[in-house]
């Protein structure tokens, strides 16, 4: 595996492994990486020739009571996880590498970012979409892997792809998930024994959710019982809980038949956590 730091050498890198007609795969990440980002690996490798990832937490899209400064770093221990997924590229840029004195420029997708995690965090997707389009155009990647986890993340890269013509094509990957049901991320090292036993609820409230949506339910009574349920459990408050159009995000009040997911984040401690399912 080859590492760089600046864009001149990734360009230049990801130039050879696309040599010859050859595809490339991009996996964005923030580090800390497990299995949920192994599982973006294999994807790419199904839809390309060689894979290159990028390790850079992105000051920009935390906002100022957040955890940018915590946020777990651990270089060697992910470079050794790449080295074994057989990765051929990995992009480390630094801060001032991203982000050079004098930069001015923010992208920004409307109304997809305005609701769920866009309404808690309102500057969040204003950084992920900037720094991905930089990522995107950085790379030149013909497919980029991005986990439905975060599933309004990707309904935004997707639009800002679209609508800045970059060629790169978004490809949703499934979410990777514990045994009993838990969400792969990299915040969950965060939790105590305890509140890793309650974690699960999150995914658990979903399926009762989608199960009562699927059957003509009017939700929002069931969303608020499960919301009172979670926080009876352990958790110390419930951001959200809704059922919303799976491409406008558009809410939902009853099934009419369009494709749906089911939304999710609670925090537990100090540990905000995020999840959702298809319904």
């Amino acid at each position: 595996m080859r590492t760089v730091q600046t864009v001149d050498d990734l360009r230049r890198a990801a130039r050879g492994l696309r040599a010859d007609g050859r595809r490339l795969a991009l996996v964005p990440t923030m580090g800390a990486l497990h299995e949920g980002h192994m599982s973006l690996i294999r994807a790419g490798r199904e839809h390309a020739d060689a894979v290159c990832v990028t390790i850079f937490v992105n000051p920009t899209q935390f906002g100022p009571n957040e955890d940018f400064g915590a946020y777990p770093r651990q270089m060697e221990q992910d470079c050794a996880m790449l080295e074994g997924a057989g990765v051929e590229l990995l992009f480390a840029p630094s801060v001032e590498e991203m982000y050079p004195p004098g930069f001015a420029t923010t992208v920004r997708v409307a109304r997809l970012t305005e609701c769920l995690c866009g309404a808690d965090r309102p500057h969040h997707f204003d950084g992920v979409a900037t720094v991905v389009t930089k990522l995107l155009l950085q790379a030149q990647s013909d497919v980029a892997m991005f986990g439905e986890k975060d599933f309004q993340q990707l309904l935004v890269v997707k639009k800002l792809a679209r609508d800045l013509d970059i060629p790169t094509r978004i490809q949703g990957c499934p979410t990777w998930r514990e045994a009993d049901g838990l969400a792969l991320s990299s915040r969950n090292k965060y939790l105590s024994p305890e509140q890793r036993a309650v974690a699960p609820s999150l995914h658990q409230a979903l399926q009762d959710i989608a199960s009562r949506f699927r059957a003509g339910d009017e939700i929002a009574p069931h969303t608020a019982d499960a919301a009172k349920g979670l926080v009876a459990k352990g958790f110390s408050s419930v951001d959200y809980l809704e059922v919303r159009d799976a491409e406008a995000l558009e809410p939902l009040s009853r099934n009419d038949g369009r494709a749906a997911r089911a939304f999710v984040a609670a925090r537990i401690g100090t540990v905000r956590l995020i999840d959702n399912i298809p319904v």
